[in-house]
Formats: structure tokens, sequence, C-alpha cells
């Protein structure tokens, strides 16, 4: 009778040391998974698809071009691939990748990857994006394009000095001063959603210049406008509501209307971050929200239809015309009207924000590659149709007619914003500083030379 019991009492045990076992890898299961859907979170939020992700191909498997200033830079495989990607990668050897641009062989990335943003992320959340592109990416063995920059930009072992001057890898540290939506919304735009990359002017060096935070920085072609809180020159008569309506979906009621590589952020990255997040990013760049912004118009006054034509149509004041106006009636009127107010809910050019910038670029560039969203409705690019010419002139109606403004393009600029902007003088620079150096370091050989021949005569 006691073995009986003693065996029961055995079974008992055992059932229950199966079940908690059970348990315990069942909660293990729930915690990765939990890990590896934080981990993704934070890949969207710093838009890591839009760089590593090329069209058509796997995801995050590389081969996207990025033109940079000194030539292109092809973005690297980073599946769990351990062929192509990085499958081998220990967490320190990824987070040393990721917030020192310092790859797992020990070269140098170059900071067209923003790793001085990325650096400001916190461990825990280096842990889980490590969880992520480990076990919810799929491997993909492919190979992209190698980088192959110009001499002396190809000398990646120059970046660990560069680095020295320019890293700050420091964690992002709260303000205990302000509140929680805002260091959050602090920790987004500095870390993981990397504004500064585009919105930050760079000095000769390529690096952010910190005292001109956000204030706006030319991509080469399409221009990253002010977003600080400045009024005049920033975003600082938005209200926070526009702004995130802005990030969710393009278009806010101020009038604004995203294009170029915004619109490739909001698509791919803010649209598809949480509510709470977009209103912590708007907390932080418009910490004093005035709620005066108001609608560029009343939705009643948009023009529906097509125009009919009036006595300043006829042939006769036609002719009068300038050719800015004339491409403008061929080409945009259909959709934008004669008077700049829209049709058939189409975007009105009338007092639109992106008329009030410093330069033209952006009228430019959407006239050049149109605008074209992920999902719904976009403008074609007329690079085909017009020549540059032609594309400054109704960049320059544009500008004056419906902006007010006096800001002008000429075809020369167009022509580098059709070649993909100006090319850098930073090159030529650093030849040329090489140049010096050699010949100084020639000079010093030469005069240690003479002074060695000098003593062996004596």
């Amino acid at each position: 009778m006691g073995n009986r019991l003693n065996a029961r009492t055995g079974l008992v045990a055992s059932a229950l040391l199966l079940i908690g076992g059970l348990a315990q890898v069942a909660q293990a299961d729930s915690d990765d998974q939990t890990l590896i859907e934080r981990g993704e979170a934070v890949a969207i939020a710093g838009d890591c698809a839009a760089c590593h992700t090329e069209h058509g191909q796997p995801a995050f498997s590389g081969g996207h071009p990025i033109q940079s200033p000194l030539g292109t830079i092809f973005t690297t495989n980073i599946t769990p691939s351990s062929e192509a990607g990085i499958g081998d990668y220990s967490l320190e050897q990824f987070s040393d990748a990721l917030r020192q641009g310092v790859r797992a062989d020990g070269s140098h990335l170059y900071p067209a990857m923003p790793y001085t943003a990325y650096a400001k992320l916190s461990d825990d959340d280096v842990e889980a994006l490590y969880a992520y592109f480990m076990h919810g990416v799929a491997p993909v063995d492919a190979t992209p394009p190698q980088t192959d920059l110009p001499f002396p930009f190809n000398l990646r072992f120059s970046m660990a000095a560069w680095n020295l001057l320019f890293l700050d890898d420091q964690p992002y540290q709260p303000d205990s001063k302000k509140s929680d939506a805002w260091n959050r919304g602090a920790y987004l735009v500095q870390g993981a959603a990397h504004c500064g990359t585009c919105h930050t002017p760079r000095n000769l060096l390529m690096a952010e210049k910190p005292d001109q935070a956000l204030a706006g920085a030319s991509l080469g072609t399409w221009y990253a406008p002010d977003i600080t809180a400045d009024p005049e020159t920033g975003i600082g008569d938005w209200r926070r509501d526009q702004l995130v309506d802005y990030l969710q979906s393009g278009h806010a009621s101020n009038g604004a209307t995203a294009g170029g590589p915004m619109l490739e952020a909001i698509d791919k990255s803010f649209s598809r971050l949480p509510q709470s997040d977009l209103e912590a990013i708007a907390t932080y760049l418009l910490p004093a929200d005035s709620g005066e912004g108001e609608p560029v118009s009343e939705p009643t006054e948009a023009s529906q239809g097509i125009a009919p034509l009036t006595d300043n149509d006829t042939p006769a004041a036609l002719a009068e015309i300038g050719s800015g106006e004339r491409v403008y009636r061929d080409n945009c009127a259909a959709c934008h009207a004669p008077d700049g107010r829209g049709l058939n809910g189409l975007p009105a050019l009338t007092g639109h924000p992106v008329l009030d910038k410093p330069n033209a670029d952006n009228v430019a560039m959407a006239v050049l590659e149109g605008v074209w969203p992920e999902h719904g409705q976009g403008m074609l690019g007329f690079a085909d149709e017009l020549d540059d010419a032609q594309v400054a002139d109704v960049t320059h109606y544009v500008m004056t007619a419906f902006g007010d403004s006096d800001v002008t393009i000429d075809a020369a600029r167009v022509g580098e914003l059709r070649a993909g902007g100006a090319p850098s003088p930073l090159l030529p620079l650093a030849r040329a500083g090489m140049a010096v150096g050699v010949v100084a370091l020639l000079a010093l050989l030469g005069g240690w030379l003479w002074r060695r021949r000098r003593q062996h005569r004596r």
C-alpha cells in the first residue's frame, strides 16, 4: 500500500514538474515574441526598410543606392543570413554597428547610415531590435553591390578620426524637468527617427551642425525645411494636431503636403507609428502649442470641375502671358486650377507652405519627379516633357503667383537638380589636402636626406 502511494505521489510530482516546465517554456516563448514585436516597432520608427529594402527585393536584403555628395553608397544586407547578412553578429557587434558605425569585421560604416542618431537608442531598444532582425526577419543569401567611393574616401579607416570628432555615443538621457511625452518625442526625433540626418545642415566634413539642429538643409536635390518651433522660418505657426495629421498622412489642414524623401518616411515609418508617438513628436517639436494655425482656405472655396474660359483666356490675352504661366496652364491647371485653388479635392497651391521656403528646390523637384505616395492619388513628373528652362519658368510662376515669394530659380539650378545635385567641393578639397600632405612629407624627407648627406661629407 505504501509503495503504491509513493508511486502515485511521484507521478503527481512529475506531472506537476512537467506542467511547470511547459508553462515556463510558454512564458519564455511569449517573452521572446514580445521582444521581437518591440524590435519591429523600433525598426519602423528607425525607418530601416527605407534604406535596406530595395523595391522588388526581399525585405532588408540591401542594395538600395544612396546618392551622396561623394558618390553612390549601397546599403548592406541586414537579414540574419550568415553568408551575406548579419546572422553571425553577436548583440555586442550589432550594437557597435548600430551605435558606433563599426561592423563586425572592424571596418567603419559611412555616416549615410545614421549611427550618430541611433547612438541615442537605449540598451533595451537595441536588444529588442537585435531580436527582431535575428528572429523576425527572413534570411536572404544575396550580396548587394559594394560601395566604391573615390579616393581618399574609399579609405574607411579614416572614419575612425571622423567619429572621434563628431560622434556623441551617449544614449539619450531624459530631462526630468520635461513631461514624459516631451522626452519620448525627443528620444524619437534625436534617435530612432533621426530627423536631424536630413533637417540639420552639415559642415564641410559632412557632420551635422549641433548649433543649427533641425534648422533646414539641402539634400542635394530636395530641401528638408526648418522644423524648429521658429514661427518665421520653421513650423512654429503649426498646431500640434496639424503636425500629427501631416506625419500620419502627408497632408495637413494648413495646406502642407509631403513630397520626396519626407513622403517616403511618412509612407514607411511615421504613418505606422502609434498615435501616442506622433503626439509625442509634436509635443517635442512644438512645445508651445498656440492652437492658432488655420487652413489656407475653407473647403467651400475650392474650385470644382474644369474652370470655364473667361475674357482673360482669349487668344489675344494668352499671347500676352509669360512662359511660366503658359507652362502652368498647359500642364498644371487641369488639376490645380488656373487660380491655384485646386480642382475636385486636389491640393491647392495658393498659400501652400512649400512656397514659403528659402529656395524653390522642392517645387522644381515636384515638377521634375512628381509626388507619389505609397497609397492614394499622386502627381506625375514632367522631367521628360519639360526642359530645364521650362521647369524654372513654371516654378518661378508658382512661387510668385501663388506664394507671393521673391525666391527665384534658374535653368542652371534645375539642371543640377535633374542631375542629382551640385557636385560636392569636398572631393577636390580632400585630394588637394592629400597632395599638400604628400608634398610636405616629401619636403621633410628631402630635408632629412640632405642633412644626412652633409653629415657624411664632414
